[in-house]
């Protein structure tokens, strides 16, 4: 079953599955800024677009160009940063 989620008044839109490597989602993000909070680990990549990324215990944002893996830690919040609309996908690591 495919899961719809949407976030921030409709600006985060993702579609969320599940296969023989786990749980995933992809989805889309409008320019803008965004804090989310994991609760498993997480790998997010970019797809296309452009974002910078501010992980947990890091003072700084970092650019992150597509097909870069971004480890999330579970239990924590992040930080993006959206330049322009921008696709990812994203794993929660078992």
């Amino acid at each position: 079953m495919i899961k719809v989620n949407e976030y921030f008044n409709g600006t985060v839109k993702s579609l969320g599955f599940e296969n023989s490597q786990g749980k995933s989602t992809v989805g889309i993000m409008e320019a803008g800024e965004y804090e989310f909070g994991t609760g498993a680990p997480e790998r997010m990549t970019l797809i296309s677009g452009s974002w910078q990324i501010k992980l947990p215990g890091e003072s700084e944002f970092k650019n992150y160009k597509a097909n870069v893996a971004v480890n999330i830690p579970a239990n924590s919040k992040f930080q993006l940063q959206i330049q322009e609309q921008s696709a990812y996908f994203c794993e929660f690591v078992a």
